[in-house]
């Protein structure tokens, strides 16, 4: 499906034909370029709409039934860059994947999306706002939505956080229970919000690397700087896993430390139970001889012996706080 196509030349948009090839064909007679957007198209619908632009089949194929890493490939003067959008549900703390594969030549850009993606109607509003900016051509119109994307990783980035503190908060608050499946789902959905974002990081070194012709010289430092923001998430995101890895790790610990102190529990009160019993048994033992049977303060000392050694076994395990 086509969610949008424009003509742009001198930076800003122009009427013109509504078949993209012949659009394709003013750009490179007149000069400016084409921006079309789709959303998940078919393989018949991307070749209707496209087909005449020649793509390679192997990029054709990747844009028809996505899945793929962030890269970014050449095709014969072709640019192919593949990144991933992220989005957060702040219900279940969940985080999901879209796809952007964009198709960058000097007369034509073509955005293919897959899944949840980045609204970049908003994207295209603003920047056909700085005609100058877009002047620059269809790698000024990559430029913004990568931009727009990696805005969007620090906003998650930001509310991952709350949740791994709030964790955090709950782990060491001193409840008698565990946190680990919390922890373990955080983790979980972090791990997906990071295979979303680091493998970007080389297709943008690539980008602004002097080696790569493709990209203007006037983009390279806005993409330079669209790659520290990349790499400032990634650093948040490896801070969290490495915070919630220590945090299951307490979690754990403390398991361990209130069943230590459960058993140390049960083990005072059966030696609390060990002194009667062993007293009380030896005297129910049905011996006619037995030393004090016969005394009539044996009664009264055999009571005062077991309340004397549970005392001190009560004082002697507090004073341990076993009990």
């Amino acid at each position: 499906m086509i969610v949008d196509s424009a003509l742009y030349q001198n930076g800003s948009r122009v009427i013109g034909p509504t078949d993209i090839s012949d659009l394709v064909d003013i750009a490179r007679a007149s000069g400016g370029f084409v921006w079309l957007g789709l959303a998940e198209p078919t393989q018949s619908e991307f070749e209707h709409v496209v087909g005449e632009l020649n793509f390679h089949p192997l990029a054709v194929e990747d844009a028809v039934h996505a899945q793929q890493r962030p890269k970014i490939e050449e095709y014969e003067g072709l640019t192919f860059f593949t990144l991933k959008t992220v989005f957060y549900n702040e219900s279940n703390s969940a985080i999901s994947t879209g796809e952007l594969i964009c198709f960058v030549e000097k007369e034509f850009i073509v955005i293919v999306r897959h899944g949840e993606g980045t609204p970049l109607a908003t994207v295209r509003h603003e920047i056909e706002a700085k005609p100058e900016f877009l002047n620059l051509g269809p790698f000024a119109v990559l430029h913004a939505v990568v931009d727009r994307v990696i805005d969007e990783y620090t906003l998650i980035a930001t509310e991952l956080e709350n949740d791994v503190i709030n964790l955090e908060t709950k782990v060491f608050s001193g409840k008698r229970q565990t946190f680990s499946q919390e922890i373990y789902f955080l983790k979980r959905e972090l791990i997906e919000y990071r295979h979303a974002i680091e493998p970007l990081v080389i297709p943008l070194q690539k980008l602004v690397s002097e080696t790569y012709t493709q990209t203007p010289d006037a983009l390279k430092p806005f993409f330079r700087d669209t790659l520290d923001h990349l790499l400032r998430a990634c650093e948040h995101a490896s801070g969290m896993d490495s915070l919630l890895t220590t945090a299951l790790q307490a979690d754990l610990a403390h398991v361990q430390v209130r069943q230590n102190e459960d058993v140390r529990k049960i083990s005072a009160w059966v030696a609390l139970a060990a002194g009667p019993t062993m007293i009380a048994g030896i005297y129910g033992m049905n011996f006619e001889f037995m030393p004090e049977l016969s005394w009539k303060y044996g009664y009264p000392l055999v009571l005062g012996v077991v309340s004397s050694l549970s005392a001190l076994l009560v004082y002697k395990f507090k004073k341990a706080k076993w009990l």
